[in-house]
């Protein structure tokens, strides 16, 4: 069969031995050997490389090259791998700089000297200054370091570190640390040796459990506690759970007979084997999350294996950008696959049953057109060429096969009931003719099977034991055993969970491709869309999404509209334990402390967490207070009501961490409703009674403007519930939906932000930084606000 991807040739072998000459340890080897496409991208860096073997140090580099290099710049790698071999690029973060630079670059000419920059190359790190900077990290965090001894996280510690040197020897910064703090703490005690409580983990399942008891006043049943319950074991797999009803009044009653089953338990060793077969034809959403949730989950449950199987049938569709996505979010979302496979590994055997299908007299090959077929289907006809003989379909297939009939002017059906209720078993297409190379197979293939044909097929062959899909499946379920009946094949459980639906969205892929292609959003990505890599960098974690898709549930019954109140009342019971606070101001308004000294700057400390010890200087992050601050502009008004917290003329609110201020005055611009300053007076002995706390931002010295960064705020996607059923679909956008704020205030803390790094902006909700972010100014995505409409009533 076919090799390669993207119709090309496909890369030479690589023994076993040349990737252990790269300095690969034995299990990584053998894990890019079973790869294909890794073996073909190792083979390809090889080759680039032109070296046979190489220090274990450069040669784990290289794999990250072939394993991590971005298609879009495919013409840069071999500037890339030089970097690599002559160790001017010598460490897991120059790289993963380098990947990210190139990514952004694509196929335009390469900026030599900016690569150079973005990933520090000649930049020396020396053992002095890691052991300077391992000092200071230390006395910062001396209060936490000798409250927790030997428990403290060290890898925190070294983050800070890294942050102040991306460049440093991570493995030397990290015998710094442990040596030091041998140092500090001396020998290990019998209570450092005993493992903590990881008390942060199991707070939200205590959360969760305490709102079920509020909302339900019931305990929460075995099933809500394990899901997985409700599936069999494989050895149970003889039992007759489907009955295929034929026109004629037959009925098969499909089971596994003694022999196959004891055959499959044998190749399996009794585990649970499951897979997740997406199709790589685009971005996965969440309603992708809960097929992963059911298949892994059930195999990692069941302490069995998961494949990762990419239904690739369809050549035209399918792209490699989505196949390495989807193998990336699988990994982002928790998984491990037990193997990656894709239904074109399996093209030549599923050609032999099907000839082996026409053989038995079970297909034949037919040249009715789609309409034909649709309008023979609709009236319960058989084709005219139903009862060709079976000679005669063989040679057809064949002919299918070698390209001699025309794309269209052919296609294989299964023989399976034309007058049956279910249309399901109409005779489906078991092969068509398509004149494309297969991103996976190569040019070997014009003829490719049918999803009905092919996917119970694999799941067989694959020795799949519970193949679990949406219930739109479920009229699909007798064609799927009606071929592995007709077959003698190994027949998995098939069980059909409801769909996830979710408000204010669209999951279709045909609708998702529309906003992308269309560029009614801003790519795949979009922080607005519901596809994992959209909630991915609106600061959404995998563990927030898993836990959405625990508390919703795997039945078959519940195929309802889920709220997106309530993934968001989930997002928040994370962020509010993991996000630490801190303060910006997204429409400034100029306050001026009159009675404050020019040139004076007062030090003060915002707390990153609620309840933070205010000798815990670890929990902290420093404010400055100087004459010149800003507040939000909605937090002033010219006319003070009693239902207001804001400032207001005459009036004094509390700062949060200063100080109480009150207006004095206000200073306007060319109208009355143009306010550009406001003056006040601060009450350094805090003796003012307060109504209000607003967050603020100073300027961090006298006449210098605060840290600017760019603010973008996401509303819902759609106004209506489910615009999945409007005609207009497109025309119940939101024209509200993404305000970018450009000018916003930080306080400097923010200014270390990087990737992946997520805040609670006082009073304005969860923020990540975004993919935009570049060292010039920081760029933030609201992940989600601070209002809970769902959690007041506990989840449902």
């Amino acid at each position: 069969m076919g090799t390669g991807g993207d119709g090309e040739k496909a890369a030479p072998a690589l023994p076993l031995e040349a990737l252990l000459a790269l300095g690969l340890d034995q299990r990584t080897a053998e894990n890019a050997l079973v790869n294909s496409k890794v073996t073909a991208n190792l083979a390809a860096v090889i080759a680039e490389a032109g070296i046979m073997e190489c220090d274990k140090s450069v040669g784990n580099l290289l794999y990250a090259v072939a394993t991590k290099y971005p298609t879009n710049a495919l013409v840069h790698r071999p500037v890339l791998i030089k970097y690599v071999l002559s160790t001017k690029i010598k460490n897991p973060a120059q790289l993963d700089a380098a990947l990210s630079f190139l990514s952004n670059t694509g196929p335009d000419s390469l900026d030599i000297k900016k690569f150079e920059e973005a990933c520090g190359v000649g930049v020396v790190v020396s053992i002095e200054e890691i052991k300077s900077t391992v000092t200071d990290v230390l006395e910062e965090n001396m209060e936490a370091i000798k409250e927790q001894r030997y428990h403290i996280n060290v890898g925190t510690l070294c983050g800070q570190v890294r942050k102040r040197h991306p460049w440093g020897d991570a493995k030397a910064i990290k015998e710094e640390i442990d040596k030091r703090l041998a140092e500090i703490l001396g020998p290990k005690t019998e209570a450092d040796n005993i493992k903590p409580v990881k008390k942060k983990k199991e707070k939200p399942a205590k959360v969760e459990e305490k709102k079920v008891a509020v909302a339900t006043s019931a305990p929460p049943s075995e099933e809500e506690l394990n899901p997985y319950t409700i599936f069999p074991q494989p050895e149970e797999n003889f039992k007759v759970h489907t009955e295929i009803f034929f026109s004629s009044g037959n009925i098969w009653r499909a089971h596994n007979t003694k022999e196959i089953l004891e055959k499959h338990l044998k190749a399996t060793g009794g585990k649970v084997m499951t897979r997740f077969p997406p199709e790589p034809n685009g971005y996965l959403h969440i309603g992708h999350a809960k097929a992963m949730f059911i298949d892994f989950g059930l195999a990692k449950e069941r302490n069995g294996h998961c494949y990762l199987r990419f239904d690739d049938t369809n050549p035209e569709a399918e792209k490699k950008e989505y196949i390495d996505h989807i193998q990336e979010i699988v990994h982002w979302m928790g998984w491990e696959p037990y193997k990656v496979t894709y239904t074109s590994d399996y093209f030549q055997a599923l050609y032999e049953h099907a000839v082996e299908l026409i053989r038995k007299g079970l297909a034949y090959v037919d040249h009715q057109t789609a309409e034909e077929i649709k309008e023979y289907r609709e009236k319960k006809m058989n084709s005219p060429w139903r009862d060709r003989s079976i000679e005669e379909s063989l040679k057809l297939f064949e002919d299918m096969r070698r390209g001699l009939i025309a794309e269209g002017a052919a296609t294989l059906r299964m023989k399976q009931d034309m007058q049956n209720e279910n249309k399901n078993m109409s005779d489906l297409i078991a092969y068509r003719i398509k004149f494309t190379p297969h991103p996976h197979a190569g040019d070997k293939w014009c003829i490719y099977p049918s999803y009905d044909y092919a996917h119970c097929m694999v799941d067989s062959l694959e020795n799949i034991t519970h193949s679990l899909c949406t219930l739109e499946f479920d009229i699909r379920r007798p064609s799927y055993y009606w071929l592995l009946v007709a077959l003698g094949l190994y027949q998995p459980y098939v069980w059909e969970y409801s769909r996830l639906n979710i408000s204010n969205t669209v999951m279709s892929k045909r609708k998702l491709n529309r906003l992308v292609t269309e560029k009614w959003v801003d790519g795949w990505d979009d922080p607005r869309l519901l596809t994992l890599a959209g909630l991915r960098r609106r600061g959404v974690s995998s563990t927030a999404i898993n836990s959405f898709i625990r508390g919703i549930g795997i039945t078959r019954s519940d195929n309802s509209l889920i709220r997106v109140d309530r993934l968001e009342y989930h997002i928040r019971e994370e962020l509010n334990k993991t996000a630490p606070r801190t303060m910006v101001v997204l429409r400034p308004l100029k306050v001026v402390i009159t009675n404050l000294e020019e040139g004076k700057v007062l030090d003060l400390d915002g707390k990153m967490w609620p309840d933070a010890s205010d000798t815990d200087a670890s929990s902290h992050y420093k404010v400055p207070f100087s004459r010149t601050v800003y507040i939000e502009k909605t937090d002033f008004r010219l006319k003070d009501s009693k239902d207001y917290y804001g400032l207001a003329p005459g009036k004094s609110v509390m700062l949060r961490y200063a100080f109480p201020i009150k207006c004095t005055d206000v200073i306007y611009g060319d109208s009355p409703e143009d306010i550009v300053e406001i003056r006040a007076e601060y009450d350094p002995l805090k003796t003012s009674k307060l109504k209000g706390v607003l967050h603020w931002v100073a300027e961090p010295t006298p006449g210098v403007e605060p840290l600017k960064v760019e603010v973008r705020l996401f509303e819902k996607l759609f106004m209506s519930e489910n615009p999945g059923e409007l005609e207009d679909w497109l025309g119940d956008l939101n024209p509200n939906s993404k305000e970018v704020i450009k000018d916003a205030y930080a306080v400097p803390s923010l200014a270390t932000a990087v990737l992946g790094d997520k805040f609670q902006f006082e009073r304005l909700g969860y923020f990540a930084v975004d993919t935009d972010s570049t060292p010039e100014k920081l760029v933030f995505n609201r992940t989600v606000t601070l209002r809970d409409s769902f959690g007041k009533a506990g989840p449902k």
